[in-house]
């Protein structure tokens, strides 16, 4: 009993004690509010992040008591050990700071929503979620052709927002450009072939056009930006085996191929109607036949 006491009594047995019971307190503080989050969240990715974020602050807590009480001897080694702790804190944590940060600038100046479509960080595709840290994409593109899903769910950190350019396919102005091109042949009726590309993508397009009109005169008061020409558009290119004719016309950023396939569809059969006047032009390969060679070998004397 006298020794228990007297150990009782050091100062440094008290302090350890003392950092002892502490720590017991945290690690229960931590098993409490981790079944407290359990039972309160019910989204699973929320309440593991919430858990892990208990633990976390919990181990910082125990780290720092244990630094404080076999290093501090005044309030001026507190102050340093403080700073320590915070900058070590702030350069750990600084990818989770700069998500969280992102989160409320992606919230307050509505670079993107829900229902988007966006490139980030070369990664396209409709933002199905937004959270804290992350933005969740359904991803386009990759292996698939065109903007076509690809099946794979991708998530983003938030702080991309402040490293490189976010390009949003619906934002202010939900249409795009797009364009097809056309050969034909020198035999070709030219002024027929661009009569029928013009007025099939107009009479496919017209609504398009006339949806886009009204979106369109907000960006340009919105925007310091030129007045574009929103009706279907064409442009020849001659080259060295056909004329190229390029149509540029305007769709809905999520209906982009199957407005170009449309468009196919209708020109093809137009010009197949046209009984020859306008004919598709294609590659050529020509084989020739070697000639033949005779040869003579003399015999020796």
């Amino acid at each position: 009993m006298d020794a228990l006491l007297n150990f009782l009594n050091d100062p440094l047995a008290a302090k350890i004690l003392k950092l002892l019971l502490w720590i017991i307190f945290i690690v229960f503080s931590i098993g409490f509010l981790r079944k407290l989050l359990k039972k309160r969240i019910s989204d699973v990715t929320i309440r593991y992040k919430a858990q892990k974020g208990v633990e976390l602050v919990g181990y910082f807590l125990i780290f720092l008591l244990i630094l404080i009480s076999f290093t501090v001897k005044s309030i001026a080694d507190y102050t340093i050990i403080i700073g320590l702790f915070t900058a070590g804190i702030t350069f750990t944590l600084q990818e989770l700071i700069l998500s969280i940060t992102g989160s409320f600038y992606i919230f307050f100046v509505r670079v993107y929503k829900p229902g988007d479509r966006i490139e980030i960080n070369g990664i396209k595709g409709d933002v199905i979620d937004i959270d804290s840290i992350y933005t969740t994409l359904m991803e386009l593109g990759e292996w698939v052709s065109s903007d076509n899903y690809s099946g794979r769910i991708v998530k983003i950190s938030n702080s991309f927002v402040f490293k490189g350019p976010i390009k949003n396919y619906s934002m202010d102005f939900p249409f795009l450009w797009d364009e097809l091109n056309i050969m034909v042949t020198y035999e070709s009726d030219i002024a027929l072939a661009k009569k029928i590309i013009l007025d099939d993508a107009t009479e496919l397009l017209s609504e398009y056009t006339k949806n886009s009109l009204t979106k369109w005169k907000e960006m340009v008061a919105h925007y310091y930006i030129e007045d574009a020409t929103l009706e279907p558009t064409v442009a020849l290119k001659i080259t060295d085996n056909w004329i190229e004719i390029n149509l540029r016309y305007i769709t809905d950023y999520k209906r982009r191929r199957i407005t170009k396939n449309q468009l196919f569809e209708r020109i093809q059969q137009s010009i197949v109607a046209s009984n020859g006047k306008v004919v598709l032009a294609s590659t050529t390969l020509q084989l020739l036949k070697i000639p033949d060679v005779n040869v003579q070998v003399k015999s020796s004397v």
